[in-house]
């Protein structure tokens, strides 16, 4: 008989320490605040899931080892970083190019704005590139998580990380994407796009010089 007891002071830093990390404003919050604004509330959520599931690579990799051998090789993790600082300055170059944003309440416009798919995409690939997402997972499962835990185990807390990243991320979307927020943010104009590509590039360049 397996004392699940044992395993609730792991859950329990694992969710403080997520909680934290999801709190701290990052590419994945940056891309839910552009999204919520350009877009509306259909697109952000959209976005949301593809964060919570691109949390799922992170995850899969960590609990099939290979996570530990991405920490342990120098190459591999530059890679990794690399990846994910293209990607963020990407973003950042296509946000300063945007013409800028007019609120929309036609929910056709949005549609015809930008489809489902991308915006998941654009979500899914913004945390599975995230460097520091990868950092994360890598701490938690490799110092935190003991490895004589259980892989079913471990794959619970994983579950637990991307529902709880979706939930906080769609939150924020219903919250970014109210009338009244979206007016706010767009009575910036193209400035707010020009914000959000300079800290979006700032961000990219932070990760590939980071150590």
């Amino acid at each position: 008989m397996i004392d699940y007891s044992l395993y609730v002071n792991e859950f329990l830093i694992l969710a403080a320490a997520l909680f934290i990390a999801l709190l701290s404003p990052g590419p994945d919050f940056a891309m839910i605040l552009k999204q919520s604004v350009s877009y509306g509330k259909r697109a952000s959520i959209v976005s949301s899931i593809g964060i919570g599931l691109g949390v799922s690579v992170h995850v899969v990799y960590t609990l099939l080892g290979i996570g530990l051998i991405i920490s342990k090789s120098i190459v591999l993790f530059n890679i990794v970083k690399y990846l994910g600082a293209a990607y963020l300055i990407y973003l950042g170059i296509m946000s300063l190019r945007s013409k800028g944003m007019n609120l929309q309440d036609d929910s056709s416009k949005q549609k015809e704005n930008i489809s489902d798919f991308k915006s998941f995409s654009m979500g899914f690939l913004c945390n599975a590139l995230n460097p520091k997402a990868t950092l994360f997972f890598l701490s938690m499962f490799t110092v935190v998580i003991s490895i004589d835990t259980p892989m079913y185990i471990q794959a619970i807390y994983g579950i637990f990380c991307m529902i709880a990243s979706i939930i906080w991320f769609v939150f924020l979307s219903l919250f970014l994407s109210h009338k009244k927020v979206r007016t706010f943010f767009n009575s910036f104009g193209v400035w707010f796009d020009r914000i959000v590509g300079v800290v979006l590039i700032g961000l990219g360049i932070k990760v590939a010089l980071s150590k």
